[in-house]
């Protein structure tokens, strides 16, 4: 665990997540365990614990921290999972599902990001988690299926393509709506071809951008 900054990790816990309902005790461990103020620009790093956003150029942010802890905990990860994560940004969120699950494969459009993403996870010796650029409409066939994916971007509709690469069983979060809104979709996969969704709370997100997706 990185020590520094500790107090503050600290304090996001208790006030901006357990005051929220977040309960899962490894995802707050988490949470405690890895230092966001990596993840951040050099110039937003004193913010680094705000309940908030952030931006970090590209047109992309990373995300408040109770949006990160809620999307983990709604797939309710487990030890041998495989989790796909789309949108990878800073790299923050994939770090702490590193800690919580078997592999974490990661797919980011803009390669400066994920350039910095990969630095990160090589100095954190994060040895589970997978990084590529693509298309992330169009996911990771090679590794398919997965137990769960995540979409952090708002999509006009689920990506087909997602969609087929989950595990009957598994589970999908992702923002669902207009370029500037949307709604946080919780699906699972019943068997194939049937899905149960669930509509849980609005949110907003940076637009999913790809064949499936958002045209750029």
């Amino acid at each position: 665990m990185d020590a520094h900054r500790l107090d503050e990790r600290h304090a996001m816990v208790r006030e901006q997540l357990e005051k929220r309902g977040i309960r899962n005790p490894w995802l707050k461990q988490a949470m405690l365990d890895v230092p966001r103020h990596l993840f951040v620009l050099e110039k937003d790093q004193p913010r680094a614990y705000e309940d908030g956003p952030l931006p970090l150029g590209f047109g992309q942010t990373i995300s408040q921290p109770y949006i990160v802890a809620s999307m983990i905990e709604l797939i309710d990860p487990q030890a041998a999972h495989r989790v796909l994560e789309i949108g990878v940004g800073s790299g923050y969120s994939a770090a702490i599902l590193s800690r919580l699950v078997g592999k974490v494969f990661g797919v980011e459009r803009e390669a400066s990001l994920l350039a910095q993403a990969e630095k990160r996870s090589q100095s954190l010796h994060l040895s589970n988690l997978y990084l590529k650029q693509g298309d992330g409409t169009l996911g990771w066939a090679q590794e398919a299926p997965f137990d769960a994916i995540l979409v952090a971007a708002g999509s006009p509709q689920a990506p087909p393509s997602l969609l087929s690469q989950l595990k009957v069983g598994g589970v999908m979060v992702i923002p669902v709506g207009g370029r500037d809104e949307q709604v946080l979709m919780r699906i699972v996969k019943k068997s194939e071809g049937h899905f149960q969704e669930k509509a849980l709370y609005a949110v907003r997100f940076v637009p999913l951008v790809g064949a499936e997706g958002w045209r750029d």
